[in-house]
């Protein structure tokens, strides 16, 4: 049996925001440090993130640490990160050139873009069908990354219910569908409840911050996971990207923190590694719908040409016959013509 012994937290600093991998591996992105000072790294290659945690808790700084990492590859193509920020841009809006696609003020234009990333995904599936079961991202078929600051309010605080319906209904499916196929939904919330965050169980990794409330931990993380350790809601204020997250192998949650990024290096990054422009790809033509052919009485199916149709007469039947279209000098009857 091995026992370590805490004697202080090594967690109480401020983890300097961590350098740019040249190529990201998206198996392993690092973006905080663990407890015992090794460097934390998440896997993100065919999963989705959940982070959960109280007001100005540290949020920003798992997305931030996040796109710090994906950063070359977001500026070669090989990542395409698509960001909603429901909150009107007062998280993301400073880093927008990162982003292929941004939106921050339509409600309508949100539930486009998740309807779009599920086009994608369902391109995507005819392609690989019956070749691999998870997608490795080139340049030709990046990565997809759907980054919402705020997924309550699209889910439960909007107020078109029938937006709001489109919404839930397109990350059903890029929940359900979408990990294998390289198109990954990367959502924070600050009330992790059934009732606000519908597709919370889709979301096979999560990240709990500091939480207001002690049943909110087990919500989050799965039940058990504070009986284990993951004391969400002890986290003081001054541990602002101090959080619990689940490792592979590992039933204990383990403790963490996120780097900080400052707003001049969030700067910085979106100048020194833009994305390249979103090539949207041209809709199809679609074939018109061929006509059935008629069946016959035992079943099968002939082919029976269409007798083009005569030239209507202009003149009704009884005005043709009483005039001498023929020339004829005399009527049938042998009579004077009329």
């Amino acid at each position: 049996m091995w026992l370590v012994f805490i004697r202080r937290d090594p967690l109480t600093r401020i983890v300097a925001p961590l350098p740019v991998p040249a190529r990201p591996d998206f198996t392993a992105l690092p973006l905080g440090l663990q407890e015992d000072l090794a460097v934390y790294c998440l896997r993100l290659l065919a999963t989705h993130v959940l982070i959960g945690g109280a007001t100005r808790m540290g949020k920003g700084s798992v997305i931030w640490s996040l796109l710090r990492s994906l950063a070359a590859g977001i500026r070669s193509g090989l990542v395409r990160v698509w960001a909603i920020d429901p909150k009107g841009g007062m998280e993301l809006a400073i880093g927008q050139p990162l982003f292929s696609r941004y939106v921050d003020d339509d409600w309508s234009r949100m539930a486009d873009l998740l309807e779009d990333a599920v086009a994608r995904m369902r391109a995507r599936q005819q392609i690989l069908r019956g070749k691999v079961r998870v997608h490795t991202p080139t340049m030709d078929e990046p990565l997809i990354v759907i980054v919402i600051d705020e997924i309550a309010a699209l889910l439960a605080y909007l107020p078109d219910s029938e937006i709001r319906n489109r919404i839930a209904h397109a990350l059903g499916l890029l929940l359900s569908q979408g990990a294998g196929l390289g198109v990954l939904v990367v959502a924070a919330t600050q009330d992790p409840r059934k009732e606000v965050v519908s597709v919370r169980d889709l979301f096979p990794t999560r990240i709990a911050l500091g939480l207001t409330e002690r049943g909110h931990v087990d919500l989050l993380l799965g039940d058990g996971a504070r009986d284990r350790g993951a004391l969400a809601d002890q986290i003081p204020l001054s541990g602002k990207g101090v959080a619990y997250v689940l490792l592979d192998g590992q039933p204990e949650p383990a403790r963490v923190r996120f780097s900080y990024i400052p707003d001049d290096l969030i700067r910085d990054m979106a100048a020194t590694f833009p994305a390249p422009p979103e090539v949207q790809p041209e809709p199809e033509p679609i074939p018109a719908p061929a006509k059935p052919a008629r069946a016959n009485g035992n079943g099968r199916h002939t082919y029976r040409p269409t007798t083009p149709r005569q030239a209507a007469p202009l003149l009704p039947s009884s005005l043709l016959n009483a005039l001498d279209l023929n020339g004829n000098s005399t009527t049938m009857n042998g009579g004077d013509p009329q």
